[in-house]
């Protein structure tokens, strides 16, 4: 018997194994299709709109878990960058300074993130928990002190009571051509496809690039794997760290700035809500491992949109849009559990199969 020929059962196993991120993603879009028949080009292509945000975001995430670290400050860092990046826009009604700001902004604090985890020996829970309640404190603060030529204006659709207080959201000056030049850019399409989901593709392609093909990327793997072994390599790795939060800075960034395009404007205490658990499961969806080391980028953008489809379903069946959240979370624990339970079943059986060899030679 040729021992290179491999049973039906491992092959489906390996597939599935290297490649689940892809049939949860098919599974999950045929139950959208059949909940929704009349699906057209502009309800798919939009799966991409919604999800690019998130996804950005997600794929900054996938490098810092791959790197065995977590992040909690990018829902509450899109809001301030957000708020940073509209004060530009207000100020120089200037589209490209405002991009400039919106990136330089993210990078900064996902460096401050960096700095603390790599460089300090912080735990990244504890960090970024801290850095989380401080920029979205940051946010809060400028939408109350900041006067109306930053703001945006006091148009009351724009104001959120928060107990004796009222606190202006940050919007963009309306009424300007830059300003339908801008809000048409977040909105518009490219060869029929959204301009956001556009951004998500090939920034996917980039991050993919970097972590198959590069030294970076292997050096990324090898830290989340095993810390000492890659130091005894010569791997830096304070500096890989460092590096991997700043990325998802610069990345929250650009997210922001697509945001911005979409909605003109920033609400302090909704923007960017949840969406680091959120990211986290896109991660984990996408099949990279929470342990560090182990995973596939392009799996991320899968489990970005997987989970953009579950809100599309929801809305399908005119289910109450409180359960998202409850289904969300049952698929992230479902995920979870595929990653640690899987590997002891496997391992289980080959140590029963290794017996049953063992006794047969006996």
């Amino acid at each position: 018997m040729d021992k290179s020929r491999r049973s039906p059962w491992k092959v489906l196993s390996g597939l599935w194994s290297n490649y689940s991120f892809i049939f949860i993603f098919v599974v999950i879009f045929l139950a959208y299709y059949l909940v929704s028949p009349h699906l057209t080009w502009t309800g798919i292509t939009n799966i991409l709109r919604h999800s690019a945000d998130v996804g950005i975001i997600a794929l900054g995430m996938g490098l810092v878990v791959i790197t065995g670290q977590i992040d909690l400050s990018v829902g509450s860092m899109l809001a301030f960058v957000g708020g940073c990046t509209i004060m530009v826009y207000n100020v120089t009604n200037s589209i490209l300074l405002a991009f400039l700001a919106a990136v330089v902004c993210g990078t900064v604090c996902g460096l401050i993130n960096g700095v603390l985890v790599g460089r300090a020996k912080m735990p990244a829970f504890i960090a970024t928990l801290a850095t989380m309640l401080i920029y979205r404190s940051l946010t809060r603060y400028i939408c109350s002190e900041i006067p109306t030529t930053l703001s945006g204006g006091s148009n009351s659709l724009f104001k959120l009571m928060r107990g004796d207080k009222i606190v202006s959201a940050l919007k963009l000056h309306e009424g300007t051509d830059m300003y339908k030049v801008f809000y048409n850019f977040g909105n518009g399409k490219f060869l029929g496809l959204p301009v956001t989901g556009i951004f998500l593709l090939m920034i996917t392609i980039v991050i993919v690039y970097v972590t198959t093909s590069t030294k970076y990327g292997k050096s990324l793997y090898a830290v989340g794997s095993n810390e000492r072994a890659a130091r005894l390599c010569g791997i830096n790795v304070d500096r890989c760290r460092v590096s991997v939060f700043a990325i998802t800075g610069l990345l929250t960034g650009i997210s922001a700035f697509l945001w911005i395009g979409m909605n003109a404007s920033i609400d302090p205490a909704t923007t960017g809500s949840s969406y680091e658990m959120y990211a986290i499961a896109a991660v984990v969806l996408g099949g990279i491992n929470m342990a560090g080391g182990r995973g596939r980028c392009i799996g991320i953008l899968f489990g970005v949109m997987s989970y953009t489809i579950i809100d599309k379903i929801i809305v399908s069946l005119k289910l109450n849009t409180q359960l998202n959240d409850t289904v969300k979370g049952a698929i992230l624990i479902i995920a979870i559990l595929i990653q640690t339970v899987g590997p002891m079943i496997r391992e289980s059986l080959r140590a029963r199969r290794i017996r049953r060899q063992m006794s047969k030679q006996e």
